[in-house]
């Protein structure tokens, strides 16, 4: 029997994240098995709405022979086939429930650059975030209840009220935060092993309230290119390349990497931001705010939306909160600032907004968890 709560999701998808039109073009980019029995429903809904649905499937095993096998050539005619069907695309909804995160592991760092430059940058990058209205979602199957420490059922049960929370009621809150932060000139942040100070003058704030990503749940900028200084140290696991990295601390002199430093595999966690010049650049900032989302599973989409986290993100900058760097990398990396992790603060131009991850100014209570259940 379907659950019904799987329906109430696609619905959700369809109609609130991508606002299916009649007549549009809709891509389902689905990756493992286990998510079939959303897609089935994607598929329905968007008939229902008018819209008409085209389906890719995909597994990791299946991109990991590609990606290890491909010449440059091979690589940058599955780019350009994949980039033209996107072109033709009005949405996009992308459902990830692969069985094993790490199995892009170990694969040579120059395959890995190529195809993330001539895939990943080429269709994703410049075609389907500018240009489609899209919404990017993790699956619960029983890998990620494993990852979480949780059991299959404790997991789906999280899972479902994460993403199907009243979003309209979140939008609403985060308002506020972006009219503070849209008359923000400098930001700091304070953490253990963090200190580190910016400027975001004149670059949007941008709230994601289910739009774009499920679970959603943080409004971002960008910093002024050249103006980060100091150090930042994340204390969430972050995985890239199929590396899990631990305590990434990151020094900035005028807005470039000029020192790199984790708890782990250092030498290839350099090559990551040898990718190009815009990797040693931050694109993002962004100030996390889901109320149901506490702690970290090492999956982006979750923990970038932490209460009382931020993520500072070296790479591409997106088009809605530009400051001009571009790369292939983008890549969240995340400092959890409540008191459970360590506590921290956060400053805008100069005034203490939030204190160990809880908002201290009257305009942003509205933001703390319990103001949003």
């Amino acid at each position: 029997m379907l659950d019904p709560r799987v329906k109430k999701l696609a619905d959700m998808l369809v109609n609130y994240s991508m606002e299916v039109k009649k007549g549009e073009k809709v891509m389902l980019n689905f990756i493992g098995s286990s998510t079939e029995p959303l897609v089935r429903e994607l598929i329905s809904s968007v008939v229902r709405a008018g819209g008409v649905p085209f389906w890719v499937f995909d597994d990791s095993p299946l991109s990991r022979r590609f990606v290890a096998e491909a010449d440059e050539n091979q690589m940058t005619v599955f780019g350009d086939v994949h980039k033209s069907m996107m072109q033709q695309m009005d949405c996009y909804c992308g459902v990830r429930g692969s069985d094993n995160k790490f199995e892009m592991a170990g694969l040579p760092s120059e395959q890995m650059k190529n195809y993330k430059k001539l895939y990943g940058e080429k269709v994703h990058m410049q075609v389907r975030v500018p240009d489609t209205r899209w919404v990017v979602m993790r699956w619960p199957n029983a890998s990620m209840a494993q990852q979480s420490g949780k059991s299959t059922e404790d997991f789906e049960n999280f899972y479902f009220d994460v993403c199907t929370l009243d979003y309209a009621k979140m939008s609403a809150a985060m308002e506020k935060l972006v009219e503070r932060m849209h008359r923000t000139d400098r930001v700091r942040i304070v953490a253990k092993d963090t200190d580190i100070s910016f400027s975001t003058k004149d670059i949007p704030a941008i709230k994601c309230d289910g739009k774009l990503n499920i679970p959603d749940g943080e409004v971002y900028t960008a910093p002024v290119k050249n103006s980060v200084n100091g150090r930042i140290t994340d204390n969430t696991p972050s995985t890239q390349e199929g590396v899990m990295y631990e305590g990434v601390s990151l020094e900035f002199k005028d807005g470039k990497i000029v020192s790199i430093d984790a708890k782990n595999d250092v030498d290839s966690l350099r090559e990551v931001f040898e990718v190009d010049e815009g990797a040693k650049y931050v694109g993002e900032f962004a100030i996390g705010v889901n109320p149901y989302i506490l702690h970290p599973m090492n999956d982006t989409l979750f923990d970038e939306k932490i209460a009382g986290s931020i993520h500072f993100t070296p790479g591409n900058s997106y088009d809605e909160a530009p400051n001009g760097n571009k790369s292939s990398l983008h890549w969240d990396m995340v400092l959890i600032q409540r008191e459970d992790y360590g506590g921290g603060e956060l400053f805008f131009d100069d005034e203490l907004v939030r204190k160990d991850g809880i908002f201290v100014v009257d305009d942003l209570k509205c933001l703390n968890p319990e103001e949003l259940k």
